[in-house]
């Protein structure tokens, strides 16, 4: 099958890169993103990645393969998404520092014939971080494009991260253990 990556994410094109497949990104503006107040951690997830492959549906070819993916910061039943400003991206950091919290990627594997979903969870414990430590953060690394205001494959993950429960590259965006146990599990069962 041809593998579609529905993904503007530098991250995940690297990480899926990493599993040695060929594959295309394919872009839709517009996607909705929202989900019912009912949902959480988990299911948000799934739900945000299921929506977003749902939109690609009537795009796709018969050989083809999309995969997308969705990944929230989950601290105390509450969602931390992509920051609006460097103040709410500070704010978030705050939040996060000395306590332990949930990354959860929500991923999709869309063809003609299958619907695939699961979500994954890594559960990171940030050492106490003081305001000169976030400020540098913000102000180097511009963190508004990543969920919960940081990317742990930068600076802030170097100094920050005192322990990770769970899949480093799922925190990364993208758990590929995992998408490489489903994608073979497609491609056996065929």
């Amino acid at each position: 099958m041809k593998i579609i990556l529905a993904s503007g994410s530098p991250r995940r094109r690297e990480l899926l890169a990493g599993l040695g497949y060929d594959f295309e990104v394919r872009l839709i503006d517009g996607i909705d993103e929202t989900y019912p107040d009912n949902l959480s951690g988990k299911e948000i997830a799934a739900h945000i990645s299921c929506s977003k492959a749902e939109a690609y549906r009537s795009t796709m070819g018969n050989d083809e393969l999309i995969i997308t993916a969705d990944t929230i910061v989950y601290l105390d039943g509450t969602v931390l998404g992509k920051p609006k400003d460097e103040a709410e991206a500070r704010t978030m950091l705050r939040n996060l520092s000395g306590k332990t919290h949930q990354v959860i990627t929500g991923v999709t594997l869309l063809s003609q014939q299958h619907t695939r979903t699961f979500a994954s969870v890594s559960n990171v414990t940030f050492a106490n971080l003081s305001d000169d430590e976030i400020d540098h953060y913000v102000t180097h690394y511009h963190p508004l494009d990543k969920a919960g205001a940081y990317g742990i494959q930068e600076w802030i993950g170097f100094v920050g991260v005192e322990r990770i429960e769970g899949s480093y590259f799922n925190v990364m965006g993208l758990p590929v253990q995992r998408l490489y146990k489903e994608m073979k599990q497609l491609t056996d069962n065929k």
